[in-house]
Formats: C-alpha cells, structure tokens, sequence
C-alpha cells in the first residue's frame, strides 16, 4: 500500500510537471502526451530528454531545454553561447515557433532513441553546472544530481561518465576557489588540503573506468584534463597533449584558448601569445583575461591593463570583475 501510495505521488506530481513544462514550451494541446511509466531514475531527466527532440538544431535544443528546465535566464544562456541577449532571444522565439508549426510531440522518447539526444542533454547539464560553479551553488547541486541520474541511467555511455567525472573533480575544488572575502583564487594558489578528497577519488576512478574503455570523447578528456591537476604538481606537457587530443574532436576556439593557457606554462607565454592571434573571442571575457596575464608576464604593461580593461568589461560576474580589477591593479612588475 506505501509503495502504491507513493507511486501514485510521484505520478501525480510528474503529470502536473509536465503540464507546467509543456504551457512554458507552448506546445499545442493536440501534441502533448501522457508520459507512461519509463526506465528514468529521475522525472527531471525525463524532461530534458523530451524536451532535447532531433528535429530542432542541436544549439536550439540546449538553450531551449535550458531556459525552459534549467532555471537559467536568457541573459545567462547567451553568456553561455558567447552571443548577445537579444540574439538567443530571437533563437529561443524561433525555436518555439518551429515546435508550435511542426507539432512537435511533448513525449518522452522510447528507450532505443535516447543516445541520439544525449549530447543535447549533456551540453545541457555541463551548461547548468558551469553556471551554477560561478556562483550559483544550487544549480551546481542540481546538475550533480542529474549527472549521477545519467549514469544510472545509462552506465555504459562513456561521455556520461565523462561528464560526471568532470563535474565531480571541478566541484571537487568549490572550498578553494575563494577567499574569506569572497574573492577568486587561481587553481594554482588554491589550498589543495581544501579540495574535497572524496570528490576527487570518485572523479578519478570515473576517469580510469572511461579510459578502459577506449571511446575518447570531449567530456572524458576534459575529465582527464582536471584529473592531472588533482594529482599535484600538475603535469603541463601531459595536461597540453590532451589538449591537443581535444582539438581533434572538439576543434573550437574555447579549447585552443584553454590549450594556450597550457602552453604557456610548458613553453611560456610568448609562445602561448602567438597561438591566440586569430581566436574570434572578443566577446569572450576569459580571452581578455588570459591575453592580459600572458602580456603581463611579458613585460608588456600596457597593453595587459588595455586587455583587462576588455575582460572586465565583458563579464557579468561581480567576483570574476573584482579578481580581474585587483590583477590589473597590482599584478605589474611581478614577472
């Protein structure tokens, strides 16, 4: 009688989910579908695979899917597709017109068509973990959740895996990335007694256990990428190859900034420099910043505070401005 009783909840509760869900996509009536019993460990989960459908654009899917489940705003999705509001406001309108002209179903797909909208689902949760890492703690939590959800759901996905991993080794080091004050603290003067050990174990074995596998994709090589600075001191010339390895299935602009990074800790900043020519990230502020520390430790005073000037004006995270305010202010003259 429990279980049935709280079943019955729990089916209650996922019914009324869905209408609310289902009245913010602006789904037709005609369209939306009761959602039977699945295999799903988690009706969050059910969401965003029905929300991830194939026949909008992959981009148009995450931001939908994040806007409407993910609790982001637009200002917020766009930050995180590097674009201005109003152009992923247009996107989000577009991709709600096309599900109204095509009659979209509002179901959850059958367990056989689930690996084709896993990428969607997982841009989706790395995206509300990103956000919730700079400074919103509960979407953190809530992205956590939905990655051991997946793995549950799907132990055989190694990407899954992947990026679970990924979030627990990053997570792994929230005590250490800000001072008492609040203020940020770069990965290399972070306190490493404060990092979680426990996050840390379980994201490393997640790693090995992928690795066996021999199915390299992003997320597990991002994974690898936190791995090797879990174990101090970081391997640069390890942490570069992987980068490279990386590009190769992820050719874009964010991962050559962040391989340049690496870079310049194996063969300095000057070298590294010379690979940010030509990035298209001038909205970007991490690009910003990073020129700026590389000019920095080049001598080239100037023209560093000129690029902190650019980062700080183009991050909208009070803690990532007050950082960047204090680097540009009294990082000069240090080498």
């Amino acid at each position: 009688m429990t279980t049935a009783r709280n079943r019955a909840i729990n089916r209650i509760r996922r019914d009324r989910t869905l209408a609310a869900k289902t009245r913010l996509l602006e789904v037709p009536e005609a369209t939306e579908d009761t959602v039977d019993e699945t295999t799903f460990p988690d009706e969050r989960l059910e969401l965003l695979f029905t929300c991830c459908h194939p026949a909008l654009a992959t981009d148009a899917q995450v931001a939908l899917t994040l806007r409407t489940l993910g609790g982001l705003t637009t200002g917020e999705i766009a930050r995180a597709f590097l674009v201005p509001e109003p152009t992923m406001a247009q996107r989000l309108v577009r991709a709600k017109r096309k599900i109204k002209a095509a009659g979209i179903p509002f179901r959850v797909p059958p367990d056989h068509l689930l690996p084709d909208r896993l990428a969607a689902v997982l841009a989706v949760v790395y995206l509300i973990f990103n956000e919730g890492y700079g400074g919103r703690g509960e979407l953190a939590a809530e992205a956590l959740g939905l990655g051991r959800a997946l793995a549950e759901l799907m132990p055989d996905e190694p990407e899954v895996l992947g990026l679970l991993a990924l979030m627990l080794l990053v997570e792994s080091r929230r005590a250490a990335r800000t001072g008492p004050d609040g203020s940020l603290i770069r990965l290399a003067d972070q306190d490493r007694g404060a990092w979680d050990p426990a996050l840390v174990a379980e994201g490393q074995a997640l790693v090995r256990a992928c690795l066996r596998r021999d199915r390299p994709g992003p997320y597990q090589i991002q994974a690898a990428i936190n791995a090797v600075h879990s174990d101090p001191p970081t391997d640069w010339t390890q942490v570069v190859a992987l980068y490279d390895q990386l590009l190769t299935v992820q050719p874009t602009a964010i991962v050559a900034l962040h391989r340049a990074v690496a870079v310049a800790e194996v063969a300095g900043p000057a070298a590294a420099l010379a690979l940010l020519d030509g990035l298209e990230l001038d909205g970007y502020h991490v690009f910003h910043a990073v020129r700026a520390d590389l000019l920095r430790r080049l001598g080239r005073d100037a023209e560093a505070s000129e690029a902190y000037a650019a980062a700080i004006a183009r991050t909208g995270n009070a803690a990532e401005r007050d950082f960047l305010e204090r680097q540009r202010s009294g990082g000069f003259g240090s080498g």
